[in-house]
C-alpha cells in the first residue's frame, strides 16, 4: 500500500497498514525552521539548507530525507513551487542560516521585522526575540467597519495571512499561474506516491477577525447580526470565485482540500452553537460542497480549541477530516471525540500533546503519550497521525524523534 492508498483508506474509515503520518502537509502540522535545523544538527544532517515556506509561523518545508526517515504519507502542493529562483538568503530569530521565499520583503526598525502593504501601512512585526510575525493592522476595524469592507479584496490584502501567502498563491491567479499551478500539481502526482493536499483556507469566522478585529467582530455577533451576515455573504462570494477559478484545474490531481476556521478556545468554542448555525453553518456548507464537487476532493477543516459542541454542525457542513484536534481542551479528550464521531469523521492530528508533553517531557514520556492516543485514535480507521498543531522552536530533537519513530512503530495494524 503506497502512501495514497493509505491515507485514503483512513479517511475512508477503514484500516490500511499502518496509521498515515502527516508532518507538514498543510500549516498547522509541520515543524518551526528552529526546531528543524536543531533536528538536522542533532543527525548530522548539513544539505539542503532549510526552507522556510511559511514566514508568519517560521515553518520548515520538510526535506526529502525528513519525509522517508519519518515515513510521511502526505505532502502540501506548494512544495511543487521550489525552483533555486524561488528563495533568498535568510537568518531565522536564534541566528541559524536558512532561506526564504524569494518574494517577501521586510525591513527592521530597532530589532524588529517590519512587513507593510503596499501603501506604506506596517500590517505586519516580529519584535527583537519573538518567533513569529504578528498582525498588526485589522483594515475595517473602524467605528463603521460593517459599513466600510469595500473594496473587499483590497482590505484582505492589508491582513498578514494574505499579504504574507505561501505557494501556490505567491502570485494572482492569473491564467499562466493557474496553467502553471495544474501542471506542477500534475507532475508531483504522477512522480510521487503521497496523497497531496491544497490549502484554500476560505476562513469565515477568522476573515472578520482578520480585518474588523476580535473585540468589534464580538459585539457584531450579538448587536449586528443582519449586517454581519450580509458581510459573510459577501466573504463567501469571494471564496467561492477563487475556488471556481483554482479547483476545476487540480481536479483528480490533489486529494483534499484544506479549509480553515478557528472556531475554539482552550474553554471552549468563541461562538455558542446557536450562533454558528445562524450565521456559518449554511455558508461553510455552501463553500464545502462546491469545493468537494469542482475538485473530487475530500474537505479538511482546521479548526483550533475546543470545538466539542460545534463538531455535530461541522459534519453537516460537510467536513470529513478535522484538524488539529486540540485535546487539551475542554470536552476534547480522545475517548469521547473517538466513541461519539470517530465513525463520521477522520481525525488528522491529536496524535502527540505540544502543549506539555512535546515540548517538556522526556522522549519515553513522549513514546508513551503517543502510544496511548494511537491505541485510543487508529481503531477502525479514520486517524491520520500527526502532533497537535506545529512543533514548536524549543521542542528538543530527540523528542521529535521519539515522537515520530513511536507514531510508526505502534501504528501497525
Amino acid at each position: 500500500m503506497n502512501s495514497r492508498e493509505r491515507v485514503l483508506t483512513a479517511i475512508a474509515h477503514k484500516e490500511p497498514d499502518r496509521v498515515p503520518i502527516d508532518q507538514g502537509s498543510m500549516r498547522s502540522s509541520g515543524i518551526m525552521a528552529i526546531a528543524y535545523n536543531r533536528l538536522k544538527r542533532h543527525l548530522g544532517i548539513a544539505d539542503p539548507p532549510t526552507k522556510v515556506y511559511d514566514m508568519i509561523q517560521q515553518l520548515a518545508q520538510p526535506d526529502g530525507w525528513y519525509l522517508e526517515r519519518f515515513h510521511v504519507d502526505a505532502v502540501d502542493l506548494g512544495r511543487a513551487f521550489d525552483s533555486p529562483e524561488l528563495w533568498q538568503d535568510w537568518v531565522l530569530p536564534d541566528g541559524s542560516e536558512a532561506l526564504a521565499p524569494a518574494w517577501f520583503r521586510s525591513e527592521r526598525s530597532n530589532g524588529d521585522l517590519l512587513v507593510r502593504d503596499s501603501s506604506g501601512i506596517v500590517i505586519g512585526k516580529m519584535p527583537e526575540g519573538a518567533l513569529y510575525i504578528d498582525q498588526c493592522y485589522w483594515p475595517a476595524s473602524g467605528p463603521d467597519g460593517l459599513d466600510n469592507y469595500e473594496p473587499l479584496e483590497e482590505k484582505m490584502a492589508q491582513v498578514t495571512w494574505a499579504a504574507i501567502p505561501t505557494a501556490p498563491f505567491h502570485r494572482p491567479l492569473s491564467e499562466e499561474h493557474l496553467e502553471e499551478i495544474a501542471g506542477r500539481a500534475r507532475r508531483l502526482r504522477e512522480e510521487t506516491e503521497y496523497a497531496i493536499v491544497l490549502q484554500v483556507g476560505c476562513n469565515l469566522f477568522e476573515w472578520s477577525q482578520f480585518l474588523f478585529g476580535m473585540e468589534n467582530l464580538y459585539y457584531y455577533l450579538v448587536a449586528e447580526k443582519k449586517k454581519l451576515a450580509k458581510f459573510l455573504d459577501r466573504l463567501t462570494e469571494h471564496h467561492l470565485e477563487t475556488l471556481g477559478r483554482l479547483l476545476p484545474r487540480v481536479r483528480g490531481l490533489v486529494d483534499l482540500v484544506v479549509m480553515g476556521d478557528d472556531l475554539g478556545m482552550q474553554s471552549g468554542p468563541q461562538l455558542s452553537p446557536e450562533t454558528y448555525r445562524e450565521l456559518f453553518l449554511p455558508r461553510h456548507k455552501l463553500i464545502y460542497d462546491y469545493a468537494r464537487r469542482l475538485s473530487g476532493a475530500h474537505i479538511f477543516m482546521h479548526n483550533c480549541g475546543g470545538i466539542y459542541q460545534l463538531i455535530p454542525s461541522l459534519i453537516e457542513a460537510g467536513v470529513e477530516v478535522l484538524n488539529p484536534v486540540q485535546t487539551s481542551a475542554r470536552y476534547m479528550e480522545p475517548e469521547r471525540l473517538k466513541r461519539e464521531f470517530g465513525g463520521e469523521i477522520t481525525f488528522w492530528g491529536g496524535g502527540c500533546d505540544t502543549q506539555h508533553v512535546l515540548v517538556r517531557g522526556t522522549p519515553a514520556e513522549v513514546r508513551e503519550d503517543v502510544r496511548r492516543r494511537m491505541e485510543i485514535f487508529m481503531k477502525g480507521g479514520g486517524f491520520v497521525f500527526t502532533q497537535v498543531h506545529n512543533i514548536l522552536a524549543d521542542v528538543p530533537p530527540e523528542n521529535v524523534i521519539a515522537m515520530l519513530e513511536a507514531a510508526y512503530e505502534f501504528g501497525r495494524y
